[in-house]
């Protein structure tokens, strides 16, 4: 067989070290960030019914939507995470966390916010 794996040409396929930003170096509309920070301050927002879809298509009710909006930052700046769902019982006041593949999203075109979709995870570090 004329075939060639990854480990016959000398390539691996090794996981990269994460490069980890600083607040002050958040741009809007990027995506793809990882963060330190640390929670400054956390207030729920809302507790919201999700919006009624065909009964007949689902098995059972969905949860309600939780959302928080949370001040993180790091030594260089503050910025307002928006939490939703299960990420708002880590937003704990003084936890320090781990935010993997976070976005920039706009607010009212003037005001940048931090959020980490399904694609994303947050851990808390010990």
């Amino acid at each position: 067989m004329a075939t060639t794996t990854a480990s016959t040409t000398g390539q691996v396929n090794a996981k990269r070290k994460p490069v980890f930003v600083k607040v002050e170096d958040l741009k809007p509309g990027t995506s793809g960030h990882t963060l330190i920070v640390k929670v400054v301050e956390s207030t729920p927002v809302k507790t919201s019914q999700r919006p009624n879809r065909d009964r007949a298509l689902l098995s059972r009710p969905a949860p309600p939507a939780r959302i928080a909006e949370s001040v993180v930052g790091d030594e260089t700046g503050t910025i307002i995470f928006t939490a939703r769902n299960e990420q708002v019982d880590l937003m704990k006041h003084g936890a320090t966390l781990i935010l993997r593949n976070a976005k920039i999203v706009m607010f009212k075109r003037t005001t940048m916010r931090l959020a980490v979709d399904k694609w994303g995870r947050i851990e808390g570090m010990n």
